[in-house]
């Protein structure tokens, strides 16, 4: 009986840290559109939901479901054509519990390897509709789409109809996806929500403060992140799902973790050296990072919150001549100059955060005034970014607003690579050396 208090009062005390923390905030935020509502639709035990995609080393991508169905097999039938399956890929499953919630039985399957622009069809687990997916170019031009911190509301739907519209080949997110925030059901009504997009192009993700769900000595802070939305670490030598690398077309991009052990003893910091010391800036000259939280911040909301960070890692980056860094977590928009150790830099990264995805806690308006040197164009809207590799030198990058539902584009602007500036073979050679052979 004592045993069974103890444990009781533990789930108390952790439910009140949770609703301390969600309730807690810095700044009022403006009303938000209301969140989607989900119909329940009766469907096959073993029918395919939550299909998405994502790349998993070179030339192979795996491919995400879940079914009620727990004896469901974990494979994949592939084919160029319509209804015609000439491959299959054998997969794994995983699963998990929180408190009362039973996740449903989660596929992963890695099929390949894939011809690169090329248009497959596939069926997942041998029965259920077909889908298809496209498979990104091997070469320049490639086209990303960016938003962060997208949620479930009627800013959400705005924000991936207008995605849709963009002729892109990877989805990428800097963090804070469902906005579950410890209730497991919004992660299946959010797998169903992005589906009809992450089912067709690969989308990338890294980790937010909202996928960190922590009730302490009962259930691990990212088991629901982890399980449903596997990444390619294992590819990439990381040994974390909330840190890893990937290069398509040309670009070189790392998805990094705001809300892991960062210091220069961790796990994390190890392999991101490692990780830069093997970019061949001639097979992929474009190289980019996300994370969740900014480093670089001229709004009110979340001041110095990625200051620790910040120190550990920029000499790195800086470095290595990353080009763009894109991060979350503000509500709203922002474009720096090229920037390192809080001041402009022709050699340092550009800094582009772009939290405004959708999310059900509104818009971050307030900002410092006068705002920063360094700071080029901010805007409190709802949005999303398309990154437009045209080849190894120039990039042109668009930001579009949607707050009257229309895909406004508001910023745009051509970037050169670092690579072809000089920065990186000349200005930072002996730095580079320094930082990353070093034990």
């Amino acid at each position: 009986m004592e045993k069974w208090a103890r444990s009781l009062l533990l789930l108390t005390l952790s439910l009140l840290i949770i609703f301390a923390s969600v309730a807690a905030d810095d700044y009022v935020r403006p009303k938000p559109r209301e969140a989607l509502q989900f119909p329940w639709e009766q469907k096959s035990s073993s029918q395919p939901e939550q299909v998405h995609i994502s790349l998993a080393g070179d030339k192979h991508m795996r491919v995400t479901w879940v079914t009620s169905d727990k004896s469901s097999p974990s494979f994949v039938e592939y084919g160029t054509s319509p209804g015609k399956y000439s491959y299959l890929g054998q997969g794994e499953s995983t699963s998990y519990s929180y408190i009362m919630y039973r996740s449903g039985k989660i596929h992963h399957t890695v099929i390949g390897p894939l011809e690169a622009d090329t248009l497959y069809y596939y069926r997942c687990g041998g029965e259920g509709p077909e889908f298809h997916l496209k498979t990104p170019p091997a070469h320049f031009p490639i086209t990303f789409a960016v938003a962060g911190d997208l949620g479930q509301t009627g800013w959400t739907k705005s924000t991936l109809d207008h995605i849709d519209q963009c002729k892109y080949a990877v989805q990428l997110l800097p963090g804070d996806l469902s906005y579950a925030d410890y209730m497991q059901h919004k992660w299946d009504t959010f797998g169903e929500l992005v589906q009809p997009l992450a089912s067709v192009r690969p989308w990338m993700v890294t980790q937010g403060n909202h996928e960190k769900e922590n009730i302490p000595f009962i259930v691990d802070e990212f088991v629901s992140f982890n399980s449903r939305w596997k990444m390619p670490y294992e590819e990439s030598g990381s040994n974390s799902n909330l840190y890893y690398s990937f290069e398509v077309a040309g670009v070189h991009a790392i998805m990094l973790g705001s809300y892991t052990d960062y210091d220069r003893y961790s796990d994390q910091y190890r392999w991101l050296k490692a990780d830069l010391a093997k970019v061949d800036r001639e097979r992929t000259p474009w190289l980019i990072v996300l994370f969740h939280v900014p480093w670089y911040n001229s709004n009110d909301a979340h001041q110095h919150e990625g200051d620790d960070m910040m120190a550990e890692m920029e000499p790195l980056l800086y470095a290595s001549g990353v080009d763009i860094v894109f991060t979350g977590h503000v509500h709203a928009y922002e474009r720096t100059k090229r920037v390192n150790n809080g001041k402009s830099d022709p050699c340092g990264p550009i800094h582009i955060t772009i939290g405004d995805g959708g999310n059900r806690e509104g818009l971050a308006r307030k900002y410092k005034d006068p705002s920063p040197e360094w700071s080029v164009f901010r805007e409190a809207s709802f949005g999303h970014g398309e990154l437009q590799m045209v080849n190894s030198s120039h990039a042109l990058w668009t930001w579009h607003r949607n707050d009257d539902d229309e895909p406004t584009r508001s910023d745009e602007v051509w970037l050169n690579s670092l690579v072809n500036s000089g920065c990186v073979k000349k200005r930072h050679e002996e730095e580079l050396r320094k930082m990353l052979l070093e034990p």
